[in-house]
């Protein structure tokens, strides 16, 4: 069942999205080469507490960290570690803020010191799919449509888009109705309606779209081994077009 907030309750959102945004501006200074993704992890952690804000995904569904810490070929889900990132690898570090029992979700994915041009390319491109398929999330709209753009717009590029995971509805629970693909037929799926909140969230990669999942049941990587990357807002559908909830 899809669930229609009221401004209200998208205020709400909205606040802890802007703590999910600051705390991705911060990650955004320290992010280097010798720090380990366990150390961000920690970073995280604290930094929501000291708001009074709680990482919604740490014990969903047993996962045991404040954030998700994908490293190169690593697609998404992946756990932070005592592995230091190394001078030319790519790191998505996604998470999910709950303030008042509101949540926001939001992944940026970032360069390590000096990355390769293959690499900066796959980000760049990545970003602005992301913000292709934001354009589309408007009132009479389908969520096909932001599918179709997202897709197209990475294939032209020479990417492909991740099937496997897609983005979601949110509101008081981490995945709602309906489920937001990145890839598809345009004019398909539900009609977008105002007080929708949903995450778009694509996850691109450089050779194939197929995944493998590690033995943690948790970490997909790239089936070829080749890097994937991704970026992730939660959007608001609104009179005035898409909000961005997770957004300085």
């Amino acid at each position: 069942m899809i669930t229609i907030k009221t401004e209200e309750q998208i205020s709400k959102m909205h606040k802890a999205g802007q703590i999910l945004a600051a705390c991705h501006r911060q990650i955004a200074g320290i992010i280097r080469p010798g720090i380990t993704t366990l150390e961000i992890d920690r970073f995280v952690e604290q930094f929501l507490s000291e708001r009074d804000a709680y990482p919604e995904q740490k014990g969903y569904q047993g996962y045991p960290f404040a954030t998700c810490a994908s490293v190169n070929d690593v697609i998404c889900h992946g756990f932070p570690s005592k592995e230091p990132l190394k001078d030319g690898d790519i790191v998505t570090i996604d998470m999910v803020v709950n303030l008042d029992g509101w949540l926001a979700d939001s992944a940026w994915s970032y360069a390590v010191g000096n990355v390769s041009d293959e690499a900066e390319k796959l980000l760049d491109t990545t970003k602005q799919s992301l913000y292709i398929g934001i354009q589309q999330a408007v009132i009479g709209n389908r969520i096909g449509d932001i599918s179709h753009a997202i897709q197209t717009y990475a294939e032209s590029h020479g990417y492909s888009v991740v099937r496997q995971f897609i983005g979601h509805a949110i509101g008081q629970h981490m995945h709602e109705d309906p489920q937001v693909p990145h890839y598809g037929p345009p004019h398909r799926g539900p009609r977008l309606k105002e007080g929708m909140v949903i995450t778009i969230e694509p996850m691109l990669n450089i050779g194939t779209y197929h995944c493998t999942i590690d033995p943690d049941g948790w970490t997909a990587r790239t089936a070829d081994g080749k890097l994937s990357a991704q970026y992730e807002h939660t959007i608001a559908i609104t009179k005035d077009g898409p909000l961005i909830l997770t957004e300085q």
